[in-house]
């Protein structure tokens, strides 16, 4: 709309409102009458989602799409449609990882700097700890979100470390990488598989990775199959843990999540892959 234009950069203009009327077609008596209206109650809804969705989308990398907003409003109270969350993404720019055209039209300001992806979709390794994976999701809580980092090991599908806290940090996946090299104390040249989030691709991060012995491997941008087994992991744990419940606080659920992979996952729950073996199981007959 020319009048909600003009309104937006009318600063940007260097010559008077009238000839900026005149230059858009528009009425001077009309803009200025607009400018008098108060704004709408859907005016009104969309800057407040907009501020939510912006919030959200930072706060998942930029790996939500509309879709994935909407649910995650959804589990705060906030019932919208997910193509009302599309119009309000595309207006304020944002495109979520693996949007095709838009997605590498949004990322030309960023590091397109190559990384290399040592696996390739081969999720297999011939022993322990030479190859983990690693990615973090979120949880919802009343309190708010819980996030989870964690990294596995190809061969056992062992969860060998995780960490967990309240924001989305640095300092989060390297505190999983920290516990998971204390248990196991892999053997230099171990590969570390992640995605190509800023937690993963920082300076911190890699150095921690290099001094300990090991490389680093990232997916492709926007190709959840290069870390499938991440994706599956995390499908399981929310459809076996977290599904249905409601946390009130980030305690009740952490102390969920640490039962689950160390006194379940790790030790009893027997996987396909691994001829119907835990994790711990498999490891023991393969030592």
């Amino acid at each position: 709309m020319r009048f909600e234009y003009l309104k937006r950069h009318r600063n940007k203009f260097k010559c008077k409102i009238e000839k900026a009327c005149s230059t858009l077609g528009i009425s001077r008596g009309g803009y200025y009458e607009y400018l008098k209206r108060k704004p709408s109650k859907r005016q009104i809804e969309n800057e407040f989602l907009g501020g939510k969705i912006k919030e959200l989308f930072l706060q998942h990398d930029g790996r939500y799409g509309a879709l994935m907003i909407s649910l995650a409003l959804h589990d705060e109270g906030i019932n919208v449609n997910h193509k009302r969350c599309g119009r309000i993404m595309r207006n304020l720019g944002l495109y979520a990882k693996g949007t095709r055209r838009t997605y590498r039209r949004y990322h030309r300001k960023t590091d397109n700097k190559e990384r290399p992806n040592l696996l390739n979709q081969v999720f297999e390794s011939d022993g322990r700890n030479r190859i983990w994976v690693g990615d973090m999701t979120y949880i919802s809580t009343k309190e708010g979100f819980l996030y989870l980092a964690v990294l596995m090991d190809i061969f056992s599908r062992k969860v060998v470390g995780w960490s967990m806290g309240k924001r989305m940090t640095e300092k989060l996946v390297m505190d999983a990488l920290n516990q998971a090299y204390g248990r196991e104390h892999p053997q230099k040249g171990f590969i570390v598989h992640t995605d190509q989030g800023s937690q993963y691709t920082g300076f911190n991060f890699r150095a921690l990775t290099s001094s300990l012995g090991g490389q680093c491997s990232n997916s492709r941008k926007g190709n959840p199959y290069d870390n499938a087994i991440m994706e599956s992991f995390y499908r399981t744990l929310k459809r076996e843990l977290i599904d249905g419940k409601i946390y009130q606080t980030r305690d009740e659920a952490e102390k969920d999540v640490f039962k689950y992979i160390e006194l379940y996952y790790n030790t009893k729950r027997k996987h396909s892959g691994l001829g119907y073996m835990s994790p711990r199981e498999f490891e023991m007959s393969n030592t």
